[in-house]
């Protein structure tokens, strides 16, 4: 035993010792320098960065800026092969992923354009699959770069807000995403990070993480560079099982973007508590964020808390260091020192040093379960005559008091309200859920979803007597009915209308609950490309230049997710 905890010891110190190239920041391992350069011919600016905490994930890549335009060109970061092209609705748009001989991948998403050969290639694959989006991997041999060769254009596709380039770094085998300024990729960042305030968390009943746990915001402020303390001047007053969270960001200029930390690091008395460092992540646990944030609080105030401790069913490996899961419990009833040790990824640091003070003797505040508990580690069901749930091991990060409701049916709905706990428990993977419907006519059977007061339509199908969905969310559910078909309106085609001097047809197009399931476009009969950016619900065809002249007829043939149909169709002359 005492040999295993001397080996645990080594570890540790080595995991919170080893340093990057740049400024004691914590790393596992060195990274190349040079190797890789910037994909733009522009100075690197940032609007955002890796592990940056987003509304569903954490930032998988640095976001350059690319001066508020689309199609500044792209150039590969390093030789290598072109492995994989993709054309998406909706997230990383229009991708370039690039295999380098160092075991690394270099991912560019959001582009405008591809290059000659490249487009090539993917409008043969559309045209064969007869679809928009299209995911194809390439050989190893197929397409070749060279360092700083022309791949394509900066754009604004997919979930893009904006023109950028959301550039990734990849182990190769592994398809993790590492932090890219570790190789040498660096914004100028000459700023501390800011600290914006702490949290202190009862966890007497841990497993129980959720809206009711007792928390406390503590006020902190700046009293030099890079140094912080509390606005009250007394010790923080603990007792029994606690825990803390911090409010903390980066930005690389005054008043610009505000990005992520690289490492936050909790001591007490000196000993490590709790050390987050953003130096690779693993999409499978992405949405995890949900719970390594006080969700909850966030919910209420759109402000994110990074908690220092872990709940135990989150799956997140960014906790490189972690003390009994980073819930405190204080033996001695003294006031001890406390620090947060905050950092960007170029070694600026941040530090908020405060006391607290333990009290043995306060008895722990006792929580009194409402409903059921369902524990995190089970698969949990809950059932009803008019509903169906069932909870799979792992997709709850704490226990959980589970509460449910049934209400009167809403206006114009086939069932009952259900409500379902509440929007304040996130969940790591979706559950199922079928609620009975009630004066479904057989009619609109196959129209019906459940939807949510908060979300709108969940999805679903009839099914058994019932209308069934897999989903992440609780809430307040009912059945509804999608019987109304997309709207369809053409921006720059009427009938008749001669468009020679038109690069190409573009069209606006909606669904009003059930979502965009299909859009087909047809000239004389033949299946031809459309291009769609969904956050603008924008619909397009580019002419071809085999197009012959004359006069052509077009139909555009758009479905909704419960196949109601709308088609467009005119004349046109070229």
């Amino acid at each position: 035993m005492k040999k295993f905890q001397l080996l645990l010891a080594a570890a540790v110190c080595t995991i919170l010792t080893v340093k990057a190239q740049n400024k004691n920041i914590i790393t596992s391992k060195t990274y190349p320098q040079g190797y890789f350069r910037n994909p733009l011919n522009i100075p690197m600016d940032a609007s955002g960065t890796f592990g940056e905490l987003r509304s569903t994930h954490f930032h998988a890549g640095d976001d350059y800026r690319t001066q508020q335009k689309i199609g500044l060109p792209l150039y590969a970061a390093a030789e290598g092969h072109i492995s994989r092209v993709r054309v998406q609705i909706g997230g990383g748009g229009n991708a370039v992923y690039i295999d380098h001989p160092n075991g690394y991948t270099t991912v560019y998403l959001h582009m405008d354009r591809f290059n000659e050969e490249l487009t090539k290639i993917v409008r043969a694959k559309q045209y064969e699959l007869q679809r928009f989006d299209v995911d194809i991997y390439l050989d190893s041999n197929q397409l070749k770069v060279a360092k700083g060769q022309y791949i394509g254009n900066a754009g604004n596709t997919g979930g893009s807000a904006g023109p950028h380039l959301h550039f990734e770094i990849r182990d190769t085998k592994t398809q993790r995403p590492l932090n890219p300024q570790l190789f040498g990729l660096k914004f100028t960042d000459h700023y501390n990070p800011t600290i914006g305030g702490i949290m202190l968390y009862d966890l007497n009943q841990q497993h129980l993480f959720n809206e009711f746990t007792p928390r406390k915001v503590v006020p902190v402020k700046a009293v030099g560079a890079g140094k912080y303390v509390l606005q009250q001047n007394s010790p923080l007053p603990v007792s029994g099982k606690f825990g803390f969270g911090i409010n903390a960001i980066d930005r690389h200029r005054a008043g610009g973007f505000q990005n992520g930390v690289y490492s936050i690091e909790l001591f007490i008395d000196g000993q490590p508590v709790s050390s987050v460092v953003f130096e690779e992540l693993d999409f499978n646990h992405t949405r995890g964020i949900h719970s390594y944030i006080d969700y909850p609080y966030w919910k209420r105030t759109k402000t994110k808390y990074q908690k220092s401790f872990k709940d135990p069913g989150n799956p997140i490996e960014i906790f490189r260091f972690l003390k009994n899961d980073g819930v405190i419990e204080l033996s001695e009833n003294k006031i001890y020192e406390a620090k947060y040790v905050v950092k960007d990824v170029a070694g600026n640091c941040s530090e908020l040093d405060f006391k607290i003070q333990n009290n043995t003797q306060k008895p722990a505040e006792a929580y009194s379960p409402k409903g059921d508990l369902f524990h995190y580690n089970n698969t949990n069901s809950f059932s009803t005559e008019n509903i169906k749930i069932e909870i799979p091991k792992g997709s709850l990060y704490t226990d959980l008091d589970f509460v449910y409701k049934e209400e009167p049916p809403l206006p114009n709905t086939f069932s009952a309200l259900h409500k379902v706990h509440n929007t304040f428990i996130p969940l790591f993977s979706s559950y199922s859920l079928a609620i009975k419907p009630n004066g479904l006519p057989q009619h609109l059977q196959s129209k019906a979803l459940i939807a949510s007061t908060e979300n709108g339509a969940e999805g679903g199908k009839y099914e058994d007597g019932w209308v069934k969905v897999n989903t992440r969310n609780f809430g307040n559910f009912y059945i509804t009915v999608d019987t109304v078909p997309p709207t369809i309106i053409a921006r720059n085609l009427i009938n008749g209308k001669n468009v020679s001097t038109q690069a190409k047809i573009d069209f606006t197009i909606r669904d009003n609950l059930s979502g965009i399931q299909s859009f087909e476009g047809y000239i004389d009969g033949k299946w031809v490309l459309m291009e769609y950016d969904s956050k603008n619900r924008h619909l397009w065809h580019r002419f071809e230049a085999s197009l012959s002249k004359g006069e052509h007829t077009f139909k555009l043939i758009v479905k909704d997710w419960k196949d109601n149909e709308t088609v467009y169709q005119a004349k046109f002359i070229r």
